[in-house]
């Protein structure tokens, strides 16, 4: 009686000391690191076209990874709007990432409902989160015109209160 409590814990142990030696080493150098380049990804957006993030090199680029089911995503999106419509202009680029699994199926009607205008791309393999070693949603990486990054913000955020506002002039006015 006492080996049929004690062969699924045996069995247990065993399935997860075989997935400790068998598992792959997690790959740093994607890591994102403040100072170093952001790396690279291309992602398509809601119309089907494929944006690469280095190919925005000599702009200011915002990328926000984000899901529809998050609620604080959904919390921070009318400031990312207000973002968009204040700084695009100017030549911020913003690159709303979304995880969702079903795509554009989900993401488009999301978008036009809440009428957000900024650009969306979809992630349905969740390439950018194990690129980025991403914990949750919302993060955000913001990369100056030479493709470094200059902040990684995780969690939502007011994206036009006036010190945000101000940390984007600054980099856009930067040669």
């Amino acid at each position: 009686m006492l080996l049929l409590w004690l062969l699924p814990g045996l069995m247990l142990l065993g399935v997860l000391g075989y997935g400790l030696l068998t598992r792959e080493a997690t790959d740093t150098s994607t890591t994102p690191r403040v100072g170093a380049p952001l790396a690279d990804f291309t992602l398509p957006d809601l119309q089907g076209r494929l944006v690469q993030l280095h190919a925005l090199r000599g702009q200011v680029v915002f990328v926000n990874i984000w899901a529809t089911w998050c609620p604080p995503c959904i919390e921070e999106m009318p400031t990312i709007q207000h973002l968009y419509e204040r700084l695009h202009g100017k030549g911020l680029t913003i690159l709303a990432v979304s995880l969702d699994a079903l795509g554009a199926q989900v993401v488009a009607p999301f978008m036009q409902q809440r009428r957000l205008s900024f650009p969306t791309l979809l992630d349905t393999m969740n390439l950018t989160q194990r690129l980025y070693q991403t914990t949750g949603v919302p993060e955000s990486f913001i990369v100056d015109k030479r493709g470094i990054l200059v902040e990684k913000i995780v969690g939502p955020r007011d994206w036009v209160h006036p010190q945000m506002v101000a940390n984007f002039e600054r980099l856009l006015a930067m040669q």
